[in-house]
């Protein structure tokens, strides 16, 4: 799985809030008028290619959603906000929550280690400092040293197992845990294996029981393995004029679930934001500590840390938190941000790499051209 960039976007809209004058806030009861934002994405996916879906709320109420472009080349199905996509590493959020949803019950702490779960970890010496908090914050220091370019055939079927299994192999850390942040899909496999060990259930079963049902994410999914051929998007690229089919089969490490499995549509998404918000499967409590960023006592990078418990976490110029996650897995490239402060979600899912990152910038300009990314003018 590819890693898309979470920062950059975000920066993008911290550009433009800095360049912006404060004016009054707009009630939530007005709703802007949404032509301009039709008129882009209509421009930017044609009806004839692959494209996406778009979905704004505030609060519960959705200010905008509509699909642009085609799920299936072949069947010429049409994307609306009900389509399923691949949404890559926002998959991850799940898998965290559920392992939150573990440790208030109990039955795992973010402190375990690794030979708590793992004892075929060859170094013993990493099987005792790596724990799960290091996993959901890309901290481990763990190598990826998965052979998916010398042995794709394999890892186009391999799952969690599989593509955890090199990394317990491993002889030395890439660095000390907690000391730097390097982006790591099989952290999130072991984690995943880490809720299966747990709960003696299959991760995707879990999830779908206990974050699924009550969200009310109906058509959402998780790959385990193949995924059906019908009732979701394909992804594809473009490659010499033309559009080269890109996901489960052709895509090496896709299989693999509990790094990007989850399939869903900006619909379910929008309910699984709202369920966040509403506690319906975790407490308030444990969604603030989730999306607070976790400091490390012995950090080394330049960069402060910036991760929550999966989420990526930011500040707006102007004082605005933002929380969210990107995705990117074969063709399928996405993107889901919140801002909590002013009760705003959007989420973008595309099943071919688009200018994801325009469209983010695009909505953020959007959304401040409205007032509704702005602080109240001074009396």
């Amino acid at each position: 799985m590819r890693k898309f960039n979470f920062i950059l976007p975000i920066a993008m809209v911290l550009v433009m809030l800095s360049c912006k004058d404060n004016k009054e806030e707009t009630k939530q009861t007005d709703i802007p008028d949404t032509s301009q934002l039709d008129i882009y994405f209509s421009k930017e996916m044609p009806a004839d290619e692959p494209g996406g879906a778009i979905l704004i709320i505030k609060g519960d109420s959705i200010i905008f959603s509509k699909g642009y472009g085609l799920a299936d080349l072949e069947l010429k199905t049409k994307i609306d906000a009900n389509t399923l996509f691949n949404i890559g590493s926002i998959s991850k959020t799940f898998v965290s929550n559920a392992i939150l949803m573990l440790q208030d019950e109990g039955k795992l702490s973010v402190e375990d280690n690794m030979d708590k779960y793992f004892p075929n970890l060859k170094n013993k010496a990493i099987a005792e400092k790596v724990k799960i908090k290091h996993l959901l914050t890309h901290t481990s220091g763990l190598e990826d040293n998965r052979q998916t370019k010398t042995d794709s055939l394999f890892y186009l079927t391999a799952k969690d197992a599989e593509n955890w299994y090199p990394t317990t192999q491993a002889e030395h850390l890439n660095f000390e845990p907690g000391t730097r942040y390097e982006y790591s899909n099989p952290a999130y496999n072991a984690l995943a294996l880490i809720i299966e060990e747990v709960t003696g259930m299959k991760w995707q079963n879990y999830v779908a029981d206990k974050i699924f049902t009550p969200s009310g994410m109906k058509t959402s999914t998780i790959t385990d393995g193949p995924h059906p051929e019908t009732g979701v998007s394909h992804a594809y690229i473009k490659s010499n004029g033309n559009w080269i089919e890109k996901d489960y089969g052709e895509e090496p490490t896709f299989a693999a679930a509990g790094n990007g499995g989850v399939w869903s549509s900006v619909s379910d998404l929008a309910k699984y934001e709202l369920a966040l918000q509403q506690h319906r499967f975790i407490s308030g409590a444990i969604l603030q500590d989730s999306r607070t960023i976790k400091p490390w006592p012995d950090w080394q990078e330049a960069t402060p840390p910036f991760m929550g418990w999966s989420w990526f976490i930011d500040k707006t110029p102007d004082g605005f938190k933002t929380v969210g996650h990107t995705g990117s897995q074969g063709g399928f490239l996405c993107n889901y941000v919140t801002v909590p402060e002013k009760d705003i979600t959007f989420i973008i899912l595309c099943n071919t790499p688009r200018d994801v990152d325009g469209f983010t910038a695009f909505i953020s300009e959007w959304l401040i051209k409205n007032n509704w990314l702005q602080k109240p003018s001074k009396s």
